[in-house]
């Protein structure tokens, strides 16, 4: 009996990072950004459209708190809201639980404040709209241009130069 619950709690944590980690998965781009949909609660900010948000760009970043890979990205989410908030980006986190304990709306408040997050989080505990992206990933950023098309998306850690390359080209077009 121990092997066989060795197994499977291998196979599970092997699951877990792979979730975590980068995929070779195709990027999606070129197509209107789904709305937030089945958010269950709003962090940071009131309640947030897809449509409000025309004229801005938006960098849509999935994670959730306890994925080491989002641990890693999210101080440099939190450099480039602070960087470019002004000049028209908007940074909404959408939390999607991995996990049961996860799903805990004071979990992720406090996960949130311990982390120093100043933008707005969308707590997707019943992955409405990481469906509505057909995401599946952690950490995953998909960039929104002011028009509300998805122009640049990255799975996992690195890139960080493309990334903020891509938000700047964004804040720069007409």
């Amino acid at each position: 009996m121990l092997p066989l619950l060795r197994s499977a709690f291998v196979a599970l944590a092997l699951t877990g990072l792979a979730a975590c980690a980068p995929s070779q998965a195709r990027p999606i781009t070129g197509v209107a950004a789904p709305e937030f949909t089945g958010i269950d609660q709003w962090i940071n900010s009131q309640p947030l459209t897809m449509q409000q948000l025309k004229g801005k760009v938006v960098l849509v970043d999935f994670w959730t708190y306890s994925c080491i890979n989002c641990i890693h990205t999210t101080p440099y989410v939190k450099q480039w809201y602070d960087k470019y908030k002004d000049q028209g980006l908007v940074v909404v986190g959408v939390h999607t639980p991995e996990y049961a304990y996860e799903r805990d709306n004071k979990n992720v408040r406090e996960a949130v404040r311990r982390a120093g997050i100043q933008y707005p989080v969308a707590q997707d505990n019943r992955y409405a709209t990481w469906k509505a992206y057909d995401n599946l990933y952690w950490p995953a950023f998909y960039l929104v241009d002011k028009s509300g098309k998805i122009v640049y998306t990255h799975f996992g850690e690195g890139d960080y130069d493309k990334t903020e390359a891509a938000i700047k080209a964004q804040l720069a077009a007409p």
